[in-house]
């Protein structure tokens, strides 16, 4: 998934909504491409998702001409370090992310991504001293029952969910520090990250990975990590450009929809009577939370 970005214009354009409708489907439908690597480790994906992104995200960048930028915020220690947090949490959020996928937790992960809008909210609350609106209190304390009901139905809290929910809200919420623009911001995060995804891939290819050891279809997969990982990303960072915060907010419910499809029709994930109850409560609470947005904007 993206970071929440600033909306420039307060209309929507066609463009625009071509550009956030087709990131969220290709987010939607990239736990198919994941499952596809169920057999190569987890670490091992992630360290092709950050090697590959690289010249692709990159390309971007020098084309637009915002190399300059990224040299800038190399120069700023501030930038530097918060962008080597921000690394982490994208890298700890993709780990979560392929493993619930590749290990048959996809509706855990579509939980997690569920939950994420209203947790921004909460953090804009407590850090920023947002004020929240009835409605939107209304939604947090729904999922927090849910989140509570899934406690109890698996006797631990939903780890999976939680993790991804917190390393992506929190990523979000650092992102809007940051004066770099989000392609040069992922780009510089990604090249924070490839030294050491460079060294473990050597390593791996050493003692038997499987770019090289592996199938002709491995190596593929592995190729396009760079494609399906960064793609959406500059999708939505162009598109969130020319959409309403509302819109983008109804649009980030497209991609964990259809993941959860995904993993109930076609992965056959168990979908028991306490998940039902909880997904109904979430999803009531993103209704509810949506309708207040509606409404918002008509004042």
């Amino acid at each position: 998934m993206s970071p929440s970005l600033s909306v420039e214009k307060n209309d929507d354009t066609s463009i625009g909504l071509f550009y956030g409708v087709s990131a969220y489907f290709l987010w939607g439908v990239l736990p198919l491409y994941m499952k596809a690597m169920s057999h190569i480790p987890t670490l091992e994906i992630i360290g092709h998702r950050i090697i590959w992104s690289l010249p692709v995200v990159g390309f971007i960048v020098i084309v637009r001409g915002n190399t300059r930028n990224v040299i800038s915020a190399l120069k700023d220690p501030r930038q530097v370090l918060t962008s080597i947090l921000t690394a982490f949490l994208l890298s700890i959020n993709w780990g979560l992310y392929v493993w619930a996928i590749t290990s048959g937790h996809a509706l855990d992960a579509a939980l997690g991504y569920f939950i994420n809008p209203l947790f921004s909210i909460f953090l804009g609350a407590v850090f920023l001293k947002e004020k929240l609106n009835r409605v939107q209190w209304v939604a947090i304390i729904f999922v927090a029952f849910s989140v509570g009901l899934l406690t109890w139905d698996y006797g631990h809290l939903p780890y999976i969910s939680l993790g991804m929910t917190f390393s992506w809200g929190i990523y979000g919420f650092l992102k809007k520090s940051l004066p770099i623009g989000p392609n040069q911001g992922f780009f510089l995060e990604i090249l924070l990250l490839a030294p050491m995804a460079i060294v473990y891939i050597i390593y791996l290819e050493i003692v038997g990975g499987y770019f090289w050891g592996g199938s002709s279809v491995d190596v593929f997969l592995l190729l396009g990590c760079g494609i399906v990982t960064a793609g959406p990303l500059l999708l939505f960072a162009n598109g969130a450009k020319l959409l309403r915060l509302s819109t983008i907010g109804i649009l980030q419910y497209l991609a964990p929809t259809m993941m959860f499809l995904i993993a109930i029709f076609i992965f056959k994930e168990e979908f028991g009577t306490i998940k039902f109850i909880s997904f109904s409560i979430i999803w009531l609470s993103l209704i509810i939370y949506s309708l207040g947005i509606f409404f918002d904007n008509k004042s």
